[in-house]
């Protein structure tokens, strides 16, 4: 490893320790951007996309420090089923249903869905996303303001009041970098600008001339074609999980998100290449292994409970009754399948036959 590679390396993962578990909860929020995006609660200037410039931490990793980069992958190969984004689920006397695991973005890339995803849709009697409130933005929405608590600061609390004016100032600029004025947002909970922050400028301008990103291409496709869609959790719920932790660790993840600047392109951009070769195993070893030292595993633990593993729970209990009329086709975030209590380990225990469609 060179000692520019090392140090810039080195200052950026050791922010990201506790941005590795926030990227796992801005993957989920992304939908929620797309909603706020399309109700133009926070629209940017429409303009023309700008070419996504991220570069693949992994590959660099790989030439330049190889010995982590064949940590990372043993790391990797031990996650249980962690490679494969679609999934065949089969029961005997039961059309056979399948699970695809999505990113919730508008990237061309991800839109092509990977081989076998758009004939196993086509031969689908039902097709169940996540939330099938992101088919009325508008009800979705009023859902939502049903529970302000989740979304904004009702205590008199702000952004302003909570963050140190060194802070505020970069949050500022940052935000305004991305045309959105902090005087609009500053009394808005710190998770959901988390989730604007996080993107890329690419995905963010995408989503302001497009807001149909795969999990709802693939719900409207089936309405399209008569099928029915179902949903397995609604916002409220997904915004309750970060709800419960506590606001100190997302206002810090939200300030330091701001001072990556450019790198959170390279991750972003990395994770999409893993997403896309069906490395999902991958994401969470390399996320965590570049930064060993300082670890909070016990946090880490707890959030991945909150965000992702009880969330699962509740996706492959509601899943169920769908699965055993058989003909479903299940798209969900792809972070959601693999692991010991990730769904595709979750059907098997149900007794479904669980295999890889690719």
């Amino acid at each position: 490893m060179t000692p520019a590679f090392a140090s810039s390396a080195g200052a950026f993962f050791r922010r990201a320790q506790n941005l590795t578990l926030w990227l796992i909860a801005a993957a989920h929020l992304v939908a929620l951007v797309s909603l706020l995006l399309v109700l133009g609660s926070l629209s940017p200037a429409r303009a023309e996309a700008p070419a996504c410039t991220g570069a693949n931490l992994l590959e660099e990793m790989k030439g330049e420090n190889p010995s982590l980069y064949r940590q990372i992958l043993a790391e990797g190969a031990k996650v249980p089923n962690g490679k494969g984004i679609l999934w065949k689920i089969d029961r005997q006397g039961l059309e056979p249903s399948y699970l695809l695991g999505t990113m919730h973005v508008s990237d061309p890339r991800v839109l092509g869905m990977p081989p076998g995803a758009a004939a196993a849709r086509a031969a689908s009697r039902t097709v169940v996303i996540e939330s099938d409130e992101i088919l009325d933005e508008k009800k979705a929405m009023a859902g939502i303001l049903t529970r302000p608590e989740l979304t904004m600061f009702t205590d008199g609390n702000s952004i302003e009041k909570l963050l140190p004016k060194e802070d505020l100032a970069l949050l500022e600029a940052g935000l305004k970098a991305r045309g959105i004025p902090l005087a609009a947002v500053s009394r808005m909970k710190p998770w959901m600008l988390m989730a604007f922050v996080s993107l890329p400028p690419c995905e963010m301008a995408r989503k302001a001339q497009n807001p149909d990103f795969l999990d709802k291409q693939i719900a409207l496709d089936a309405l399209a074609a008569g099928k029915p869609v179902k949903g397995l959790e609604t916002f409220a719920e997904q915004l309750s999980a970060m709800a419960a932790i506590p606001v100190e660790f997302h206002l810090k993840s939200l300030v330091e998100t701001i001072r990556l600047g450019p790198k959170m392109d390279d991750v972003f951009e990395t994770m999409t290449e893993l997403y896309l070769s069906g490395e999902i195993g991958l994401t969470m070893p390399l996320l965590k292994a570049v930064a060993p030292d300082g670890s909070d595993d016990a946090g880490y633990a707890e959030f991945e409970k909150l965000v992702v593993t009880k969330r699962n729970h509740l996706m492959a209990e509601r899943a169920a009754p769908l699965l055993a009329e058989g003909g479903a086709f299940i798209a969900v975030g792809a972070l959601h399948l693999p692991g010991e209590e990730g769904l595709v380990e979750l059907l098997r225990k149900q007794g479904f036959t669980v295999t890889r469609a690719e």
